[in-house]
Formats: C-alpha cells, structure tokens, sequence
C-alpha cells in the first residue's frame, strides 16, 4: 500500500523518492511512503487560517465535547486498527496499549475541560494584581489560543497513543495540529487519522498529517507556532538549533533519551513480595513492545548480595516469554519493528558489552515460534551484568531499545542513589522496598 498524507483538506500522494517498509514478522514488503511534492507553507497557513479560527471560536467546553465525541468514535471503531498494528510485531497487549491507551487519553482530556476550564474561548488566570495605589491601574492574565500551529513530529514505537496524547491537549488549547509520525509505523497512524478525518468531528484545517520526509516542514514556524519532539537527543538537538526555531522564539517540547532505572531496596530479599513484583516489572517492562518503550527499565539496580538471586529469577522469568508471531497462541513477545531497529539494537549491544558482560539471551541464533527468523525482525530477550557500575558507564549512557536491561549491584543507600542519577534525563525510576526508612 501507499501511504498518503492528509495535507490542505485532501489525501495526497508523494511525488516520488518513496521508501519501503517491511511486515516486523514476515519481513514482506507492506507499505511505501513519501512526502516528496507537498508544499509545506501552504500546510502552515491551512492549519493556522482555516483549522485554527475554528477552534479559536469554539469555548473550552464545546472543544471537550468534540474531543469525547471523537474518542467515543474511535472506540467503537478501534478493532480495525488490531490487524494493521499487527503488521509492526505488536502482541495484543501492545496493540491494546497503543490503540485503547491513545483513545483513554482524548477521554481524558475531553473530561478535564469541561470540568476543570470554564465554558469561554479564554482562561483567566490568576487574580487582578493593583499595580498602582489607588487602583487606578490593575493588571490580570488572560490566555487565549495561540494563532500558529502545533507540529508534532512522533516515535515509531506509539502510532496511536503517541498522536492522540498530543492531539488532545492541543485541540483543546485551540490549536490545530500538522501530526509527522515516524515512517517506519506511519501506516498505523494514516489509518486511525482516515477514520478521524472521515468522522467529520473536527473542523477541517485542524488535523493533518505528514507520512514521509520532514521536508522544509520547520522552516516557516514563528513564534505563534508550537513544535513537539518525541525521539533522539541527537535529533532533538538538531531541530532545537534550526535558525527558524530558535531566530523565532518558536516552543520546542522534547521528549528524548532517558535511562529509566529500577531499584530494590535491600529489605527485599527472595521470597518477599516485593521480590516478586520487582522481577515482575522488570520482565513486563523488558517484553511489552519488545522493550521498545521511552519508559522500559534499562538499568536494574539490587543489593551486591542479591545479585545472583535477580539474575536466576529473570533466566526463569524469560524463559516462559515465548519470542516469535504474535498472532500464535502463546508468544508472549514480538519482533522488533524493523530489521533496521535489529541492527541498531546489537550494535548498541556491542557497545554495552565493553562495560558489561550477557547474562541471559544476547544471542545471534535463538528460538522463535513461527515467522521468519532471516527476514523478520526478531530479537532475544537480552539481560546484562555490569558488576562496577560507578566505574563503567556505558549502561548509564547507552540505551539498546529493545528488550535489553542491565543488571547492576549497589552496596549502600548513597550508592543506589547515585547510580539512579546517573541516567540523567527526564523520566521516572522506581523503588520495590517495604520499608518506610
């Protein structure tokens, strides 16, 4: 299939240059796509004059209700989307995570702003502020929808959710939004965008979609405009230095590379509950989308003498994790999303293993149920073991982004701590303990 963009109120084909995208499990060719030939001014200004002066007249309220409404469409409409998700190595957790997930959010927010903001166009915030003695010059904040758009170039790993969680806040706010989600599962966002686009619930202007090439997208924002980044810090460096954005004052939001870490305290110990919901998590967060989640725990940090009792319990953990088709009864995991994602991923691997020995998986040949071992883009389970992680740093700035972690051994408070921090950006990590100390 060729992929189309939604540009200026109609679908359209690239012009050429296009690029191929692979089945994650059969590696079968599914899908081309290519932005070549779009005027990427003439989408600016659909967005901003034709999207955005509907939404600007449109109270917070009556934008919560499109949003409920859009979300209750798509809800109804959400198992069309299952096969199609598939196609990227998705069990039906993940699709369920992407899919379901993504539409809870526009519920969400459909329900904060009709509860939280009032029934205007504007919010006003705060109290008047007497700015001279007698009152006779006060001042007050008002917000008022910016006139720009809001361009929200997304990850591969989340077609769905990734676009709807933008979406949503930005629908609300009175924006219109031009989605570029990642090409390699743009397939999956195209087809959840036509049955937006085809419900007829928003204005039109105030959605579009860009399937292919960045093209020259960035070089007509100004400071009315808003830019959305969910992906690499190299990347992300890249956009937030453009002459456009930064001569313009545009807001740049990124969400890039970030180390998460889970840690168990030291009461933990085998046999305690914790113990077990500790392995749990690990193995859930190491297997749900193959490990190919910003929020996937990299860093597994324990007790130096609870070591060996973690590295047993995720041997046993993952080995019930059937790898291959998720459409087979029983594979607990997928592939990859592309043989080029296998690629990176072992030489990321490569890497790590200067600083750290495999443990469990690791392997160039492993066992899969169904698919195509050659063609499809499958990965093993893969537990590391870095025994002086103070000293060898590599785990801490390097993310495999698939289903890798790191097993690393503290041996007090300050030292867990420290090794938390030493993932640095802007995440989450978690504490499994029973104590309150």
């Amino acid at each position: 299939m060729k992929i189309k963009s939604y540009v200026a109120g109609q679908w359209v084909l690239g012009s050429g240059d296009f690029r191929d995208f692979h089945h994650a499990v059969t590696g079968e060719k599914i899908a081309e796509v290519s932005s070549s030939g779009i005027d990427f001014k003439t989408v600016h200004e659909f967005g901003r004059k034709t999207g955005g002066a509907m939404l600007r007249k449109m109270s917070f309220h009556e934008r919560g209700r499109m949003l409920k409404a859009l979300a209750m469409h798509l809800h109804e409409k959400r198992k069309q989307f299952y096969p199609i998700s598939y196609m990227s190595g998705a069990t039906k957790k993940d699709t369920w995570v992407d899919i379901d997930g993504g539409i809870g959010t526009l519920f969400v927010f459909a329900s904060k702003g009709r509860r939280e903001l009032p029934d205007e166009p504007f919010f006003v915030d705060g109290n008047m502020e007497m700015l001279s003695k007698n009152g006779t010059f006060v001042g007050r904040h008002i917000c008022v929808p910016l006139e720009g758009t809001a361009i929200h170039i997304n990850a591969f790993n989340f077609p769905c959710w990734g676009m709807l969680e933008k979406l949503a806040p930005t629908l609300l706010a009175g924006m219109p939004a031009i989605i570029k989600p990642a090409s390699q599962t743009c397939y999956i966002t195209e087809a959840v965008v036509k049955e937006i686009i085809d419900s007829k619930i928003l204005p039109e202007g105030a959605l579009q979609l860009v399937c292919g090439g960045v093209g020259d997208l960035l070089d007509h924002v100004d400071c009315q405009d808003v830019v959305t980044l969910t992906g690499s810090a190299t990347t992300g460096l890249k956009l937030r230095t453009l002459p456009s954005i930064v001569q313009n004052s545009v807001r740049f939001n990124m969400e890039a590379d970030s180390l998460n870490c889970c840690i168990l305290g030291s009461d933990a110990t085998p046999g305690t509950a914790e113990f077990d919901l500790f392995i749990n998590e690990i193995v859930n967060e190491m297997t749900t989308k193959t490990g190919q989640r910003c929020t996937a725990i990299r860093r597994t940090i324990v007790p130096r003498n609870c070591t060996a009792a973690v590295l047993d319990a995720l041997r046993q953990r993952l080995d019930e994790m059937k790898i291959g088709d998720p459409a087979i009864e029983g594979v607990k995991v997928g592939p990859l999303v592309s043989r080029s994602q296998v690629d990176e991923v072992r030489k990321v691997l490569a890497q790590l293993k200067n600083d750290a020995e495999i443990a469990y998986g690791g392997d160039e040949s492993f066992e899969i149920v169904g698919g195509d071992s050659q063609k499809g883009a499958f990965f093993p389970n893969t537990v590391l073991y870095c025994d002086q992680p103070l000293r060898n740093t590599a785990p801490h700035n390097l993310e495999a982004f698939g289903p890798v972690t790191t097993v690393m051994p503290y041996d007090s408070i300050d030292e867990a701590v420290e090794l938390a921090k030493m993932g640095k950006g802007s995440l989450v990590g978690s504490v499994f303990t029973g104590s309150d100390a």
